[in-house]
């Protein structure tokens, strides 16, 4: 793996190394050293050319007008003249500006000198008449340097499986995570209890908590493999799309009106949200998942659900009033090239549409060549940013095709500005994966669209990438604990947080392509879930025994010694309080319901409660997922609990603890209305025993008994609000007394968090 950046070199290092340089020079021109060792210029000199200088002089960036690029520029010289004194070695400008520690520039902070080595190398190289061959360029993004990545970045190299240390070692992840602990003197946290893992494991793969039966189910099964059986039942379970759904539709900005003023509604874009509900059910290979969202249309064989799928391109943000419609077009193909190179890549290929990438091995072509595969799509104003369902060939559906198979060529613009338009692009792959040897082949004459679309698909998909495993098993690795490997989910370039176990990552990467016998087909989601969750690592508890001394080291647990206690977020919790209250209705599918707005929610809008339309009750308590996703009017329960920003990419939601979030869920109106819910509930499966509901309560809110403690609490808190309430004169003030002992454990520490 490639360092990332270098601190800045202080003061005293910059003597230290001036010094040293300064002596090697003296030493030089005292003693007359001559080097007499051969010099191999492609391994020897191009390396510390490409990695410390060619950043600055290249064909574009000609600073002092020097390129040193290739034999030409070098020959050529810059501005001052030549570069090499040949016969006189540390005469030559090159030389006597590297040694002064003239460049690399200090001014750049990152930057350091050369090694004395290395200028050795140089001063050999330019002895021996500073040969080139004629055939070599040095490619500026070929290596990279301390201030930006090259080819060679970690992340664009080859996924190679690394070596478990036996077959009988066990889970590998356990391999990899206690072989990291065990270097540093630690060992993982003991197991979770049976209780907490079924919570865990059931909260991960479906969002809902278990029931206190299956809860005490689990806890009594003594067979070796009884949490593999409850892993197998929560895949199988059809809320596990509906859980595992959401995270992507995170990730591709979904929402079902446009956004800006009038914020209109996208008509059937909820379809698009039950085909990847159903994919995940279905455990959809994840090649054949991004080859439909990407080309579904241009497939040999498109049907409905593979045109659906399209409308991953369509469901983010449409502006049906911009200032200049030509300009806008190019904002609209920003988002696409963004979303996709983001959520497939993990790369910020939208930061090349200016320039090339400031970081990263991205050039301004990279971004036209990708641009290119939706330039025939109907991104104008006359068809609102895509095709109408006449045009997709099925009626009530949302989605992406071209317009012909032809389409006038795109141009990359320099600044990014339409208005300067430059060199024609003609499409491509990107360039900073030259490993994947593919040629872009023009469509067939029958063909309806481009194929453009469906070629690219293919190329984020063939085994040779790896980016795209390694950024899938990392996402999936995130969602199970908080936090990726690589803790930078959307960005796996020169900015990203580098991996804290690089081996285990290619060894996930490696284990999603392949299929096995035993374990499952290739590129199953689900098959990985199984896999990180059969091992002691997801199993352990969230609290060590000594987690003072450990923490001193790992503050951040970046080495995974305890399982990260996580907080449910907005969906878990809202679905988790109807599930408890008993309202939760599990109807799966179909259009999305209008959650009650309070009127405070609907300042703004002209015609207020009008405007908005709630769905009648039982609509409103489906799962959250099948909420209307209105940008401009998103319900401020799931927003003051983090919920995505739908106007991008969001590949981690921000997890925040601030007081709104206390005081909504005390004074929030559908809190109250399940907390009543909830109260009548027991009443009804309890009867009017008061130690019974105490007793059935903590099952329902919590899968467990409550404590002796626990329950005198309860009841004495019953029998203060009774007495409150008797003495307001309020009708039935023992119900309302249950009533706030409901509201009280809705709010409990244990009920938002999975331990």
């Amino acid at each position: 793996m490639s360092p990332g950046p270098r601190a800045p070199i202080s003061m005293i290092a910059r003597r230290s190394i001036g010094l040293s340089i300064f002596g090697l020079w003296i030493t030089f021109s005292l003693l007359g050293v001559s080097s007499a060792f051969p010099v191999d210029f492609k391994n020897e000199v191009a390396p510390i050319l490409s990695g410390h200088c060619i950043e600055c002089h290249n064909e574009k960036e000609l600073k002092g007008g020097l390129d040193l690029t290739s034999k030409a520029g070098v020959d050529k010289g810059g501005d001052s003249g030549p570069i090499f004194e040949t016969e006189r070695a540390l005469e030559s400008r090159l030389l006597k500006n590297v040694m002064a520690g003239d460049m690399p520039p200090p001014e750049r902070g990152r930057e350091r000198p050369l090694s004395d080595s290395q200028i050795a190398t140089l001063r050999n190289w330019i002895e021996r008449g500073a040969g080139w061959p004629n055939d070599l360029t040095l490619e500026r993004f070929e290596r990279t340097t301390t201030s930006r990545a090259g080819r060679d970045w970690w992340s664009l190299q080859p996924v190679v499986r690394p070596d478990v240390l036996s077959p009988k070692s066990g889970n590998p992840i356990d391999f990899f995570i206690t072989k990291r602990l065990q270097a540093e003197g630690f060992k993982i946290a003991p197991p979770a209890t049976r209780r907490q893992l079924i919570r865990r494991a059931s909260f991960d793969l479906i969002g809902l908590p278990p029931s206190f039966e299956e809860v005490e189910a689990f806890v009594q099964d003594d067979r070796p493999d009884a949490f593999e059986r409850v892993i197998d039942r929560l895949l199988c379970s059809p809320h596990y799309g509906e859980r595992w759904a959401r995270y992507w539709l995170d990730l591709v900005r979904f929402a079902e009106t446009d956004g800006y003023e009038r914020d209109r509604q996208k008509p059937f874009a909820w379809r698009y949200r039950d085909w990847v509900i159903k994919a995940f059910n279905r455990d959809l290979p994840y090649d054949q998942f991004v080859i439909q969202q990407l080309a579904g249309d241009e497939l040999p064989k498109p049907t409905e659900q593979t045109v659906i799928a399209t409308g991953m391109l369509r469901v983010g943000t449409w502006n049906d009033e911009p200032n200049d419609p030509q300009d806008y077009l190019y904002e609209r193909l920003e988002d696409m090239v963004h979303t996709t190179s983001s959520a497939f890549l993990g790369l910020t290929v939208k930061c090349a549409r200016c320039h090339d990438h400031k970081f990263d091995p991205i050039e301004q072509k990279d971004y036209y060549r990708v641009a290119s595969y939706f330039w025939a799509g109907y991104t104008g104003q006359a068809n609102q940013g895509g095709p109408s369902p006449e045009q997709l060939g099925y009626d009530r559906v949302y989605g992406w095709t071209d317009r012909s198979n032809s389409v006038a060529p795109i141009r990359l613009l320099l600044n990014g500005e339409r208005s300067k338009p430059d060199i024609i692009v003609p499409p491509a792959f990107p360039s900073f994966l030259p490993q994947i040897e593919r040629s872009f082949l023009p469509p067939e004459k029958d063909s309806k669209t481009t194929r453009r679309r469906l070629q690219f698909a293919h190329w984020i998909t063939t085994k040779q990438n790896p980016l795209t495993s390694r950024v899938m098993v990392n996402r999936i690795w995130k969602h199970h604990f908080g936090k990726g490997l690589v803790r930078t989910p959307n960005n796996f370039g020169f900015k990203s947080d580098v991996p804290s176990h690089p081996d285990l990552l290619d060894w996930l990467a490696a284990e999603f392509v392949s299929p096995s016998v035993s374990a499952g087909p290739a590129w199953s989601l689900k098959r990985l879930h199984k896999t990180i969750m059969l091992s002691k690592v997801y199993q352990q508890a969230s609290i060590h025994p000594k987690a003072a001394t450990i923490r001193q080291s790992d503050s951040a647990n970046r080495l995974l010694w305890h399982f990260p206690r996580l907080r449910l977020d907005a969906e878990a919790l809202r679905d988790s309080i109807l599930m408890t209250s008993g309202a939760l209705n599990r109807t799966m599918f179909g259009p999305s319901f209008h959650p009650k707005m309070s009127r405070e929610a609907l300042e703004g809008l002209s015609r207020k409660e009008a405007a908005w339309q709630a769905s009648p009750e039982p609509e409103r308590a489906r799962r959250s997922i099948y909420m209307m996703s209105q940008r401009s009017r998103l319900l401020p329960l799931m927003t003051v609990f983090d919920f995505s920003d739908t106007t991008r990419t969001c590949a981690q939601r921000d997890v925040t603890t601030v007081a709104p979030q206390a005081l909504a869920l005390m004074n929030n109106a559908f809190v109250h209305e399940q907390s009543r819910r909830f109260a009548r509930r027991l009443r009804s499966e309890a009867g009017p025993d008061l130690e019974r509901q105490i007793v059935h309560a903590w099952a329902l809110a919590f899968q467990r008994r409550p404590s002796s403690a626990e329950q005198e609490q309860a009841k004495a808190h019953v029998e203060a609000q009774n007495a409150h309430y008797h003495s307001l004169g309020q009708s039935n003030p023992q119900q309302r007394a249950i009533e706030s002992l409901c509201h009280v454990l809705l709010n409990a520490n244990e009920f938002l968090y999975l331990d």
